[in-house]
């Protein structure tokens, strides 16, 4: 059977991008077990309270709900399991480092397959305040007014 190609989008993580300001991303792998992997290929993955965490010198995933396969008999999976991730050394050094200064933490951002391989999209975040959700609000709303105005002006409407 070919490998499959490309990127496919299994959940993403909308809330933490208005919670948090993204100041970097990282790809990990999961280390995930057959009936996950068949749950996550059906497109069945909540990210909604899940976080990472250094631990042992290891990064863990916490609150990453796949449900269990329907298929699955007695070897099905725990749905909200704690996963390992899977990534290099050095970049386990730059987290733990990063996360242990005040304020940031792990988010996760997006679960997908990348070239047939589970993949999560981690984001090192730091916590909006209520002031900055506003000033992001107000701005998203004055530029999509802006492009409303142009499109109307291209189209000769004023």
């Amino acid at each position: 059977m070919p490998r499959e190609k490309g990127r496919k989008l299994v959940a993403s993580n909308r809330k933490a991008r208005h919670d948090y300001t993204i100041v970097d991303t990282y790809e990990a792998g999961i280390r995930l077990l057959g009936t996950e992997v068949k749950s996550l290929r059906a497109g069945r993955a909540s990210l909604v309270d899940a976080f990472a965490q250094e631990k042992e010198g290891e990064i863990f995933l916490y609150g990453l709900h796949i449900p269990e396969y329907a298929q699955g008999t007695w070897t099905n999976h725990e749905p909200r399991r704690t996963r390992k991730l899977l990534l290099k050394r050095i970049e386990i050094d730059r987290l733990a480092g990063k996360v242990k200064e005040t304020g940031n933490t792990l988010v996760p951002l997006s679960v997908y397959f990348s070239d047939g391989w589970a993949k999560v999209e981690l984001g090192l975040a730091r916590g909006k305040r209520t002031y900055d959700k506003r000033q992001d609000m107000a701005k998203r709303d004055a530029e999509r007014e802006i492009a409303r105005e142009a499109g109307r002006r291209g189209k000769g409407m004023r």
